[in-house]
């Protein structure tokens, strides 16, 4: 249809073959008050004359949607990826659609997402917020309609809305441990705001395992940022400035560890032998990058399929209250040729 045509009613249906607009909504709704013979003519007729039912109309009458909004910091990750194929899955297979939108990270971006996911009267909402985002209350509108809103990954607390994510404080300190026990003192921390829950729980882990080590944290040694790949270069120029050289790397994702990595490389430093490297999420480039990355792997499709679950249970039992709890997922632990000095 191109901009200057009107869009086709059931009156212009009805003109057409000179029966009433209520037929026409009879026959095209499958009613059994119409003839057969009727509702193939109304059905033959709506499809020629080009007629779109206006599902629109359809969900407010019916209160629902059947569609689920999913408002991520960023799409162009696997992890994402997989996310998304294991709420598709999930979702498909209950009649819901999901539409898809990016905050790019940043708050103002979010609220406009959390806007459009209104207006189109979605279900329910599924959410993994910006990194500057310090409260939600431009989820608010949601909560009170009483559409269920689930945080996953990147979670806020609030009492009605459940949050999946992994234990990322132990993942944290198990991985900073074991940098130290291949003999790392001096341990570069690579995080993000600390306003995210998921990165402040990451830097308590790499804290806690250098004090039970008897490490003394210092704070030239964690380095922010937004952990993208350019930030990795920046991070691995800001490291070959330091006197002495840290002698190990943990970044909060893999993405940021491997540019990092890759740039220490050409400026001849040796990985692991002068600075062992660890990242977090398993990305699946964590195996291309020479040495393979040691780094946290959960997994994306089984948190997708575990938040739409939780969304389709809210949705069916709608009207009964959900305590908003919180699901902790499994993570492990992968250890590989860039942190392995010792046999």
């Amino acid at each position: 249809m191109t901009g200057g045509e009107k869009e086709i009613t059931i009156y212009d249906i009805a003109d057409k073959l000179h029966i009433s607009a209520a037929t026409v909504s009879r026959a095209l709704k499958d009613h059994p008050r119409v003839s057969k013979k009727t509702k193939k003519l109304v059905i033959k007729t709506a499809t020629e004359m080009g007629y779109r039912s206006n599902s629109f109309a359809s969900n407010l009458r019916r209160k629902s949607s059947n569609i689920i909004g999913l408002i991520v910091p960023r799409l162009n990750s696997n992890f994402m990826a997989d996310v998304i194929a294991g709420m598709e899955k999930v979702l498909n297979n209950n009649n819901y659609n999901l539409i898809i939108s990016q905050s790019l990270e940043t708050v103002q971006k979010e609220i406009s997402n959390a806007n459009a996911m209104l207006v189109n009267r979605v279900d329910g909402l599924l959410v993994s917020l910006a990194y500057d985002t310090t409260n939600i209350d431009h989820f608010e509108p949601f909560i009170k309609r009483n559409v269920p809103v689930i945080f996953f990954d990147r979670v806020f607390d609030h009492d009605g809305c459940p949050q999946i994510y992994i234990d990322n404080y132990k993942a944290a300190y198990e991985i900073t441990t074991h940098l130290i026990k291949q003999g790392c003192k001096r341990i570069i921390h690579i995080t993000a705001s600390q306003l995210r829950k998921v990165y402040a729980e990451r830097f308590a882990g790499y804290k806690k395992a250098l004090e039970d080590n008897n490490i003394k944290f210092e704070t030239d040694l964690v380095i922010i940022n937004d952990l993208s790949s350019e930030a990795g270069i920046t991070s691995a120029q800001q490291i070959l400035k330091m006197h002495p050289l840290p002698d190990g790397v943990f970044s909060a994702n893999d993405n940021c560890a491997i540019t990092c990595m890759q740039t220490l490389k050409k400026e001849g430093i040796a990985i692991p032998e002068d600075i062992a490297f660890a990242g977090f999420n398993n990305d699946p480039s964590a195996v291309v990058v020479e040495p393979n990355l040691t780094t946290v792997n959960y997994k994306g499709y089984e948190m997708g399929e575990v938040a739409a679950k939780l969304m389709i249970d809210n949705l069916i039992n709608k009207d009964v209250f959900h305590p908003a709890h919180s699901l902790i997922l499994r993570s492990e632990m992968i250890i590989r040729e860039s942190s392995l000095r010792r046999p």
